[in-house]
């Protein structure tokens, strides 16, 4: 592969994703979700597999259909309430779940993106989420200390992509995606429009190819 062309089919860029990897997969509730790749997924049936997302959307869209199909051993998530499969599981203990609050996911993932040791918060002093964390006291406030999240695939959606990975994604479906870009070891884009170099304005672009191994189109 050259960094100027990262063009791939779907089933070549999938067949890198084994049995037991932590995944980071874009989108909130389904909005900005890679569906063609987590279609993919479902397809080739790979197990055991860690999942870092914002929510397991809905039992037939996004995620959902992975944690219907079970190929889930943990979650780390900030929601589950749309998904009553993915509650049925965790109570069931049939996955792990760590539920984490919205903000603070976000800031985890950045964090290893930033290559930085963790963050320190004040959400969840005194509260479950406390349990297990090292607190730190700055200027007499309290912190957790919420150490990074990494992965060793990103899959994420973009509204349009350039052949070096250059990305523009569509409004609210920017969200999680191109903090997941910054934070995974092999990221895999499913774009919408695929583009020759320089046709995207760099003023519009909101997440460098500098970040993008593999681009595929929408399946």
């Amino acid at each position: 592969m050259t960094t100027m062309n990262k063009l791939m089919s779907i089933d070549e860029a999938m067949a890198k994703i084994t049995d037991g990897m932590t995944i980071m997969i874009g989108g909130f509730l389904g909005v900005g979700t890679p569906e063609g790749l987590i279609n993919k997924l479902v397809e080739h049936d790979v197990k055991n597999l860690t999942i870092i997302a914002n929510d397991t959307a809905f039992v037939d869209k996004g995620i959902g259909k992975l944690v219907v199909n079970k190929q889930l051993s943990k979650l780390i998530t900030s929601h589950i309430g749309t998904n009553p499969e993915t509650g049925r599981q965790m109570n069931e203990g049939e996955i792990e779940v760590e539920l984490v609050p919205q903000g603070t996911l976000a800031e985890r993932i950045r964090a290893a993106g930033a290559g930085l040791g963790g963050i320190l918060t004040p959400t969840g002093v005194g509260t479950l989420v406390q349990n297990n964390k090292e607190l730190i006291k700055v200027e007499n406030n309290e912190y957790l200390l919420e150490l990074p999240l990494r992965a060793d695939v990103a899959l994420i959606k973009a509204k349009k992509a350039d052949l070096k990975g250059n990305l523009l994604f569509a409004q609210s479906a920017r969200n999680f995606n191109p903090l997941m870009a910054t934070a995974a070891n092999l990221v895999i884009v499913q774009a919408e429009e695929i583009v020759d170099i320089g046709e995207i304005d760099p003023d519009y672009v909101m997440l460098p190819g500098i970040f993008v191994d593999i681009i595929v189109g929408e399946a």
